[in-house]
């Protein structure tokens, strides 16, 4: 009965001294969050519905909140405005990201703007896809032939309906252009 009793005041001890050191070296200039476990972090709370709490987690720490899932430290910004002003603010340390190895296999990570890190091409195609791509000018001269490829794929899906014929979208879309 003594040696359990020692074990559990060990492991107590450790608990807490864990939580101590965790708290003063990492997260002196985070923004507050849960008391994360040792190993699992907050993973433990997130439960089957992450949105609910993160919403309850909203209210008792603010719009913006840190969450240990795991090994991984993440911010959590729970709301429309906050999300606008840390875009507008910190959008270049956001850009670079890790990037999944499913995006490396073919070197998309090189090709592609989505991953590609934050470099002076990077920023060339940035500037053109505001400019030219993404231009409301550009984006309400195709909304006429937008609208009409989805009538016509509308249409499709209506005559295969029926007849009882199974749809397959993605042959559908590329064939739309």
């Amino acid at each position: 009965m003594l040696l359990l009793l020692l074990l559990l005041l060990t492991c107590t001890t450790l608990y807490f001294f864990h939580d101590r050191n965790v708290r003063s070296k990492a997260s002196y200039k985070l923004p507050p969050g849960p008391s994360p476990l040792p190993i699992i972090g907050n993973l433990h709370q997130l439960g089957k519905n992450p949105h609910h709490f993160s919403a309850i987690l909203a209210k008792i720490h603010g719009p913006i909140m840190t969450l240990k899932l795991g090994q991984l430290t993440t911010i959590v910004i729970s709301s429309a405005e906050m999300a606008k002003i840390v875009l507008q603010n910190y959008d270049q340390f956001l850009s670079n990201r890790t990037v999944p190895e499913a995006v490396r296999v073919h070197n998309h990570h090189v090709h592609s703007i989505a991953f590609m890190p934050i470099t002076p091409l990077w920023r060339f195609l940035r500037k053109i896809c505001n400019n030219q791509l993404f231009a409301n000018k550009t984006i309400g001269a195709t909304q006429d032939l937008r609208r009409k490829k989805v009538q016509e794929l509308l249409g499709k899906i209506h005559q295969s309906s029926q007849i009882g014929e199974a749809v397959d979208i993605g042959k559908q879309l590329s064939r739309q252009q």
